[in-house]
């Protein structure tokens, strides 16, 4: 199938659990906030003073969480082009899936906080050494396929938090709101079992393994003049939508939940009813814009090699301010709102699907994963100004989270403006 060997889809199937885990650890908070943040600040859940709170505290976690990933980006990069793509794959499973499941333990949220950063700097690092693993394994003439089918890992990490978020705090416990998010942070520790698929049976791509100069790669060396117009285009391409897709999706489960406790006043519901129909419309906005975003990451596959990495950036930044107006900017229904995560998903989230192959097109073997992990992941920094933002906007209430959410579809705007210096990699071969 595809062209693929056994082991070159057991390679593409490795570094799909560690990016599907990373997203599933790296979301898991924004389900529990509305449980968590109260309960750690001693509020009552539910309270008009703990959803400002939880809307605070979810883009200052969300933006610290971002810094985190980007400082592990960085860092292991740098790990992955001097020790190998499969050992940093295993190193940063591992530490993000401890960092999630301390969470569960967090005595306040200043624990939490640091439980929080601990997990992020795995998360940042396990991207470029999985998406390095793939490009440097897989056929020429498939990279772009196997890149598109690594990040459709994302939308499937994505279901598996809604799904078990709903499980366990809106079924099993959903009586017991105050420690029900515990238990969720402890699903954290799942990656840590897949880790071990690639410790057993994944070894080094024959490209690194090759190299006789492995080991001397500096972040220096991305803005030497042979390098920085590369670095250039896959930072300012990652930048646009890290911060489109934070400042989005971070809330959702925010957005919704007050969503569904206005719904359920004017309906007037009993405080547990409202905690599942809260839950429930978690999960309808959720899904949706994952469903969304596994259709965008696989469109991207068609965009990428009949039209071009660029053309293909210029149709996703449109679709994604378009999808964000009208969401949020027309007047709707509250539950039209739910269904409308799915133009958002195919567009704000399925732009993703590019960088796996994109960003290792850019680079030399050298520097393949400290230049991937360097542009993806150092925008982190400018783009943890979105959710912080956001959040502190919205703790205003429920109305001015979506009002706030409208001004979001500004950025892909402004990616449209940063096409000139889009490198186009359509047709490159790997040195």
């Amino acid at each position: 199938m595809l062209g693929f060997t056994r082991y070159q889809w057991l390679v593409l199937f490795a570094a799909w659990l560690g990016w599907g885990f990373d997203v599933f650890d790296s979301l898991l908070f924004n389900y529990v906030a509305p449980n968590a943040v109260p309960t750690l600040l001693g509020m009552p859940i539910g309270s008009p003073e703990a959803r400002q709170a939880t809307l605070f505290w979810t883009g200052l976690l969300t933006s610290l969480l971002l810094l985190g990933w980007a400082a592990g980006g960085v860092l292991f990069g740098l790990v992955c082009d001097r020790i190998g793509r499969t050992r940093t794959l295993l190193i940063t499973m591992l530490l993000y899936a401890v960092g999630t499941a301390a969470c569960a333990f967090a005595p306040n949220i200043w624990w939490l906080l640091a439980f929080r950063l601990l997990g992020s700097l795995g998360i940042g690092g396990e991207w470029a050494a999985g998406a390095a693993m793939v490009a440097e394994t897989v056929p020429e003439s498939k990279r772009v396929e196997a890149g598109a089918l690594l990040y459709t890992a994302a939308p499937m990490g994505l279901f598996l938090a809604t799904y078990v978020n709903l499980q366990v705090a809106g079924n099993w416990f959903v009586d017991d709101p105050e420690r029900s998010w515990r238990y969720v942070f402890l699903a954290g520790l799942l990656p840590a079992a897949a880790a071990f698929v690639v410790r057993l049976f994944v070894k080094e791509p024959e490209r690194w393994r090759q190299l006789a100069d492995r080991g001397t790669a500096r972040v220096g060396e991305l803005f030497s003049p042979e390098v920085r117009r590369y670095t250039l285009s896959g930072f300012l391409m990652a930048l646009v939508a890290l911060l489109t897709w934070w400042s989005c999706n971070a809330f959702i489960p925010v957005v919704s939940g007050g969503l569904a406790r206005t719904a359920a006043e004017l309906r007037g519901l009993d405080a547990m009813a409202t905690l599942v129909l809260v839950e429930q419309w978690k999960t309808l906005a959720t899904s949706w814009f994952n469903l969304g975003g596994l259709i965008g990451t696989l469109l991207t596959i068609p965009a990428a090699k009949y039209l071009g990495r660029k053309p293909m950036f210029m149709i996703y930044w449109a679709a994604s301010a378009v999808a964000l107006f009208a969401t949020f900017g027309l007047d709707l229904d509250p539950e039209v709102r739910l269904y409308l995560y799915f133009a958002i998903g195919l567009s704000v989230f399925g732009v993703f699907g590019s960088f796996t192959y994109y960003l290792p097109e850019l680079f030399p073997t050298r520097l393949r994963g400290t230049g991937s992990g360097f542009c993806y992941n150092i925008g982190r920094v400018v783009a943890a100004v979105g959710p912080f933002l956001v959040g502190s906007i919205a703790a205003r209430g429920s109305s001015a989270a979506v009002d706030v959410l409208f001004y979001v579809g500004f950025i892909p705007l402004a990616g449209l403006l940063f096409m000139p210096w889009v490198v186009e990699t359509r047709g490159r071969v790997l040195d």
